[in-house]
């Protein structure tokens, strides 16, 4: 790709170079997009963001692969746990995980996420237990991790809700680190990352979102995975222009970069994060990636694309690039991806036996977790549901409810 001109705070008094490809105006991906590992796993070069590839030294390399490996194996599994009973739902993440494991290993600890439904990646790079992501899956908890443990959030089901939760809790964490300043502490500055797809972006939550955060100078990153497909509608419908550039309409950077390229996502989120940290305000990712599988396991993608669309992008595969890479610099040997697919395969079958011995939700306690205060809507059909359920064999039984 061509030289890259990072966005410069006070340029024109919007905060944004307009000459900068990082702010660009063209339809093309590739003449706008930061890539630094190639579809043929080698190792391009940029003037900007190789700086912070060269701060990888190749045991991070590998754990990224092996970040990536393994929550393909989770997703293989809980795929499987739902076509089995034993989830009623699962969102799949396959073809995503460079732009999950990329951003979420350039957080630091004092950072906050916000994810959506489908940031398993994400949750992984914060120490969440994947286990701990099916309670809500399986319909047992209403969140199913603590988030103040790993300052990750609980999942948001609400299309686009969390970007502006994001925004409000970054807008506490700057007034937060203002009079921490004012008393004297030296305590690392913290910046908050919301997660959302392309689809989310057409709601007016992100619009708003964006607005605060531009109005407030919020140390927010706003990461959007650009997977093409909003369930069955195309990225094309969802805007007449690429989704990066919407950042230069609220007057801070906008940032497109391969979603596939695990170092080049990792380079521009450890950018975006220090621009924030520093108070120079927002900066919207947009990482443009694929999602290979369907939306969720009651989706079928072959009802509106074509199969040579995602044979073509499976060509781009993010975990393919980085082990030719790895293999090809002597950075990894055969006993390495072996000890890749063992722990993967562990980490498979510690989420399975977890999930099966979970206790099936009591149907009572979910009804009287509506409200604080009995109501006689719910009590009516708690009672419709008691005698619908004593129909069937054993659901008469405390706890399930299914």
């Amino acid at each position: 790709m061509g030289a890259t001109k990072l966005p410069t705070p006070g340029i024109n008094g919007t905060g944004l170079d307009q000459q900068s490809p990082a702010a660009g105006a063209s339809s093309d991906p590739a003449a706008e997009m930061i890539q630094l590992l190639g579809p043929d796993g080698k190792l391009g070069t940029d003037p900007v963001f190789s700086d912070y590839a060269k701060r990888l030294d190749p045991e991070q390399l590998r754990g990224f692969y092996a970040d990536m490996a393994k929550v393909r194996r989770f997703d293989q599994e809980a795929t499987a746990l739902q076509r089995q009973g034993e989830l009623a739902l699962w969102v799949p993440l396959t073809g995503q995980e460079a732009a999950q494991i990329g951003s979420g290993r350039a957080t630091q600890r004092q950072d906050y996420i916000f994810p959506t439904y489908r940031e398993h990646g994400v949750a992984l790079t914060r120490d969440v237990d994947l286990a701990e992501l099916l309670k809500l899956f399986r319909g047992i908890s209403n969140g199913g991790w603590d988030p103040t443990e790993n300052n990750f959030h609980l999942y948001t089901l609400v299309l686009a809700a969390q970007t502006l939760h994001s925004v409000g809790y970054a807008m506490g964490i700057q007034r937060d680190q203002k009079l921490a300043e004012a008393n004297g502490s030296n305590d690392p500055k913290a910046a908050v990352v919301a997660y959302f797809g392309d689809g989310a972006s057409s709601e007016g939550d992100v619009h708003e979102s964006m607005v605060f955060a531009a109005s407030y100078n919020a140390p927010v990153v706003f990461f959007c995975q650009n997977n093409h497909w909003a369930i069955s509608v195309p990225t094309e419908v969802q805007t007449k222009v690429p989704l990066f550039n919407r950042a230069k309409g609220y007057g801070f950077p906008g940032i497109r970069v391969d979603g596939n390229d695990v170092i080049a996502v990792h380079a521009v989120t450890e950018w975006a994060l220090e621009h924030a940290r520093e108070g120079r305000g927002p900066v919207l990712i947009e990482a443009y990636t694929y999602r290979v599988g369907a939306h969720t396991t009651a989706d079928d993608p072959t009802k509106y694309r074509e199969s040579a669309e995602e044979t073509a992008w499976r060509g781009k595969d993010p975990l393919d690039r980085l082990e030719k890479y790895l293999r090809n610099e002597g950075l990894a040997d055969e006993a390495f991806f072996e000890q890749v697919r063992v722990d993967g395969d562990k980490l498979a079958a510690h989420v399975r036996s977890t999930t099966q011995s979970l206790q099936g939700p009591n149907f009572r306690e979910s009804f009287a977790g509506v409200y604080a205060e009995p109501h006689p809507l719910v009590a009516e059909e708690l009672a419709w549901f008691e005698e619908y359920s004593a129909g069937f064999e054993g659901d008469e039984e405390e706890g399930t409810g299914n």
